[in-house]
């Protein structure tokens, strides 16, 4: 390389299936730049119900259907999700340090092992290389807001204003939409479009049930100015984080509200039924903060908190990393 040649790092994103953990990692890996390689793992019984740190050998443990991890490392490897962390760290000792590991959450007993944690607010980790963040990494940038509001413009542009989105989850092991919530839903969807002619678009999750989704798509049929997304053709998620006035998001995803709040549009959220202490100090933060309103059939408000783009912040961090070693500052370790 020229002695004056610019430095790009690669950078491997680990991606277990579940999407929430995927937008997290190809967030903050598109965020560092660089030479993005895309690592689709996971891992096998019995190595994937070991502690993360009695996991020995976990490459033997990797679903043989999937990705190989194999030399040559790179610069920088970002896991996210439990089983993530004896991979990550299993190329950062393999490549004798040389790859900077990076874990999104908190990954607990071997967070001191980690170049960097980006560790929620709610999860109270602390230590000289934790960020703490109130709002998960996400893949919400102003150039794809702007490319999905140019692509979305004529599709929901005829819909009247104020135009509201509605993003559906569903359950999951702590929550669950039950139809009592999604007709509570409704009533204050409907309450709200009666009072100022709103115009919706819904979009559900691969987590909504189906008898939810029959619901909701009723009560788009029933209104003159609203659309749902059937789930065929493409997704108007983003668009609908560009182009809507105001977003109503459920609160089972850590993601789905960053993501929402993110936009930069009035967030208000539709709790579900269930409980997951972690979860609720995560949703109490934003609602002390002015970040987000819980719903009640009103407009959605704006935000009284202006939070930081943490998913550019964690980046920076990354790339101050690998700047402090290329300029031999700090060794890998």
């Amino acid at each position: 390389m020229k002695p004056n040649a610019p430095f790009t790092p690669t950078v491997w994103a680990l991606l277990l299936p579940e999407a929430g953990f995927r937008s997290q990692v190809l967030g903050l890996a598109e965020a560092i730049g660089g030479n993005l390689v895309e690592k689709n793992i996971n891992l096998r019984a019995p190595w994937s119900l070991l502690p993360s740190k009695l996991c020995p050998f976990p490459f033997l443990g990797l679903d043989p259907s999937l990705d190989k991890l194999a030399p040559p490392w790179p610069d920088v490897v970002i896991g996210c999700g439990r089983r993530t962390i004896p991979l990550a760290l299993e190329i950062k000792r393999q490549s004798k340090g040389k790859t900077a590991a990076i874990y999104i959450q908190n990954p607990k007993a071997a967070a001191p092992d980690f170049d960097l944690v980006v560790s929620m607010t709610h999860d109270e980790q602390s230590g000289p290389n934790v960020m703490n963040v109130d709002t998960a990494i996400h893949r919400v940038t102003s150039a794809k807001l702007d490319a999905a509001g140019a692509e979305w413009k004529t599709r929901l542009g005829a819909l009247p204003r104020p135009l509201i989105g509605v993003i559906l989850g569903g359950k999951n092991r702590s929550f669950r939409f039950t139809e009592a919530v999604a007709e509570d839903g409704i009533a204050n969807l409907t309450k709200l479009a009666k009072a100022t002619g709103a115009g919706f678009v819904i979009t559900p999750s691969r987590r909504t049930d189906p008898p939810i989704i029959k619901k909701f798509k009723q009560f788009a049929m029933d209104q003159s100015n609203s659309m749902m997304w059937d789930g065929t053709g493409d997704n108007p998620y983003f668009g609908m984080l560009a182009l809507c006035d105001a977003l109503i998001v459920t609160e089972d995803s850590v993601s789905m509200v960053s993501e929402a709040i993110a936009s930069g549009k009035p967030v208000a959220t539709i709790p579900l039924e269930g409980h997951a202490s972690r979860h609720l100090k995560f949703i109490e933060n934003l609602l002390a903060k002015g970040a987000i309103t819980r719903f009640n059939g009103q407009l959605p408000i704006a935000s009284k908190a202006t939070l930081p783009n943490y998913t550019a912040l964690a980046a920076q961090k990354v790339n101050d990393i690998l700047a402090a070693r290329q300029a031999g500052l700090i060794s890998p370790r």
